[in-house]
């Protein structure tokens, strides 16, 4: 592994992949990865909630008597919900993204899930991020999408705050990892010391196998440089949190206009065996989604309509929580989940599900079951937002899902 201080090369280069990997942040990580000229599609951005992300309570189904008979401690107040159509209601805690709601940029699908569900999370997240189960394709979905668009130069993958890009970008598209925008620099360089022109000298003649990671690695040093160079003053007020911190650095590379294709952000803390509590500031679900919205929330006004207008952000979880609560107002690893979309393109306002509703007969296994398929949902947004026609590359043998989520751009 190459150490560079601020950022690592590691040895994903033998495999023809550039990583650098940067200061790991507590439980976020942000993944971008720059488009080609040629790319016009939507910037993705794919917020992964890890730990189990309990979507019965962010999206309530509210229309479903056995919803209370199962949660009747934990299960959101009919009374409480801030939006919603009788059947579905948005979490209180949520209401910092009540108006993108009103104004149809923010929409929820429920009952997605992956088609081989466990409760690990190790399991259940390397199924979920390398989407093509039953195959022997063995890299991320994310860096299938990357190959398929045509998206390539200096910063086709970033990760922010993990020392290894995760799952979603394995393969041969080129990965990069920073812990920040500002903090992405070659430690000890400079005019006295200039280990970066060394650098290029040392590899300028060395077979392409050898030389990638490290001329890849000065490029996507040089790229972030342009953008650090011009301090960066958000139109909106970020909350002083990783996840708050990741998405700004997400919009300020969107408004740099460097073609970013694709953002990828981890959030985790989302495993409540215990104490996800009432739907009640102090409570562990209710802080908690607060700081999702208000991150959201701050990432939307930072863009402004016009930016959001190209941008697609959506929610993904390896799995969701149990349907009946358990004894220390909590639940345990489930299946079925929520998903939210955000977005210029998403025709919000309401949540899409094929509802196979909470009575005892109709779960699996006492879990909610997953009638979509979470890789049919951006299945959808990949061909009508970012200009995909097949999905073959992507998701092998999934079509995309018929809600009519997002309109084509």
């Amino acid at each position: 592994m190459f150490d560079c201080g601020e950022a690592t090369l590691s040895r994903r280069g033998l495999l023809g992949a550039a990583t650098l990997a940067g200061l790991a942040g507590a439980g976020v990580s942000t993944q971008l990865a720059y488009a080609a000229p040629g790319y016009t599609g939507d910037t993705l951005v794919v917020l992964s909630l890890h730990g189990g992300f309990d979507g019965l309570s962010a999206l309530a189904p509210i229309g479903d008597p056995d919803y209370y008979k199962a949660r009747p401690t934990i299960g959101v107040p009919k009374a409480q919900v801030i939006a919603g159509d009788g059947t579905f209601g948005l979490h209180p805690a949520l209401a910092p993204l009540l108006p993108l709601w009103q104004s149809g940029q923010l929409a929820g699908v429920h009952a997605v899930g992956q088609p081989n569900p466990t409760r690990s999370h190790f399991a259940a997240m390397e199924a979920m991020e390398n989407a093509a189960p039953g195959t022997s394709i063995r890299s991320g979905w994310l860096e299938r999408m990357l190959g398929a668009s045509g998206a390539a130069g200096a910063l086709a993958g970033v990760s922010v705050g993990h020392a290894m890009p995760n799952r979603l970008f394995a393969g041969p598209t080129p990965a990069v990892s920073m812990a920040a925008v500002d903090k992405f620099t070659l430690a000890g360089d400079s005019a006295k010391r200039p280990v970066a022109a060394a650098l290029r000298a040392m590899y300028a003649d060395a077979p392409q196998l050898l030389s990638a990671p490290a001329l890849a690695a000065d490029g996507a040093l040089t790229a972030t440089a342009g953008v650090r160079a011009t301090p960066y003053t958000p139109a909106a007020t970020y909350p002083a949190t990783e996840l708050g911190n990741a998405l700004r650095d997400v919009a300020r590379l969107i408004k740099a206009g460097v073609g970013l294709a694709t953002a990828a952000v981890d959030c985790g803390d989302w495993d409540m065996h215990e104490g996800l509590g009432t739907a009640a500031k102090g409570q562990r679900m209710y802080d908690n989604l607060t700081d999702l919205a208000t991150a959201l929330a701050a990432f939307a006004a930072d863009l402004g309509p016009e930016g959001m207008k190209s941008v697609t952000l959506l929610t993904i979880s390896e799995f969701g929580r149990r349907v009946q609560e358990n004894g220390s107002r909590g639940a345990d690893h489930g299946h079925g989940n929520a998903m939210l979309l955000l977005g210029g393109g998403v025709k919000g306002g309401r949540v899409y599900a094929k509802w196979p509703g909470l009575a005892p007969a109709a779960l699996v296994a006492g879990d909610l079951a997953a009638t979509t398929d979470y890789r049919a949902v951006i299945g959808e947004i990949l061909q009508k937002r970012c200009g995909f026609g097949s999905l073959s590359q992507v998701f092998p043998s999934v079509p995309p899902s018929t809600f009519g989520l997002v309109s084509a751009r």
